[in-house]
């Protein structure tokens, strides 16, 4: 209950505050609205309520969006094109394919740099520099660029997503893979022990804190990469696609609701990891 009670505080606070925003963005409107209406005079609640059902706000009440997600994902077949839970899985899919090359790409080129001088002067600077430019530029030309080869489909986004998510893991893996001190290394030849001895069983087991507090932020940056690249893609379908329909169309109660759901994978991908690096730590034997 002590862990419960301030996190429902703090978020009454956000939707009570959520609210009063609402009221203060539409108002503008609404009061044009009812002048047209020849509406003079409207009482102070029923003008709020007025403000807080709108068919297009500029901010969406809470119940709004609440209503929008119910009514797009349970309400509606998962099937349905016009279902979120239809997009989500797309956009899921993606992500999931994405953070797996992302990933695997990332531990490679870090146990490439760690073990050879040349890789660690010519490898990183290129990798720095390639999250300089920025992922909104490169989406439309990798999409363009693969579907003009025939790749369609989820490897466009997939390696949309694996452009940023590998990153944080490189990173992560290269100061974990260098975290052990050196009378340890020391210690591993005096028992003669190999170089892959060494790697697996002190460099790998010491990277992983790092490793799995990578994945947690290279998860949530593959999720956005699939979203991008569906901004580019609109055939293919997405949260991205939701978004970028409810943006020209104005729908905002829509773009929330995809905005929501998004944050809603982006938790629960997270959580999954941490999840499998407290299964990892027990069996590793680290105490909690």
């Amino acid at each position: 209950m002590n862990r419960i009670l301030p996190v429902l505080t703090i978020l009454l606070a956000i939707i009570a505050i959520w609210y009063a925003a609402s009221v203060w963005m539409n108002a503008p409107w609404q009061t044009r609205l009812n002048e047209r209406a020849d509406l003079a005079n409207v009482p102070f609640t029923e003008f709020v309520a007025q403000t807080w059902a709108q068919d297009k706000p500029v901010l969406p009440s809470p119940h709004q969006v609440a209503g929008e997600i119910w009514n797009a994902t349970i309400a509606l077949e998962p099937t349905s094109k016009r279902s979120l839970a239809y997009h989500g899985w797309i956009t899921l899919s993606a992500t999931l394919l994405g953070f797996a090359f992302g990933t695997s790409l990332g531990v490679l080129l870090a146990v490439a740099i760690i073990h050879n001088d040349a890789s660690d002067r010519s490898l990183m600077p290129w990798i720095i520099a390639s999250q300089t430019v920025p992922i909104v530029a490169v989406a439309p030309m990798l999409v363009v660029g693969l579907n003009a080869v025939g790749l369609t489909g989820l490897v466009p986004k997939a390696l949309i997503s694996m452009y940023l998510s590998f990153f944080p893991v490189v990173v992560g893996m290269v100061k974990g893979l260098r975290s052990p001190e050196g009378i340890q290394l020391d210690l591993l030849r005096t028992y003669d022990a190999t170089p892959w001895q060494a790697f697996w069983k002190l460099r790998w087991p010491a990277a992983m804190p790092f490793l799995f507090a990578s994945m947690k932020v290279g998860i949530a940056i593959s999720l956005i990469g699939a979203i991008v690249a569906e901004l580019s893609n609109t055939a293919g379908g997405g949260l991205g696609v939701r978004l970028l329909t409810g943006s020209v169309n104005g729908q905002t109660v829509q773009i929330w609701a995809a905005l929501f759901i998004a944050a809603g994978l982006a938790a629960v991908l997270v959580a999954v990891v941490g999840r499998a690096e407290h299964m990892v730590n027990r069996r590793m034997g680290v105490r909690a």
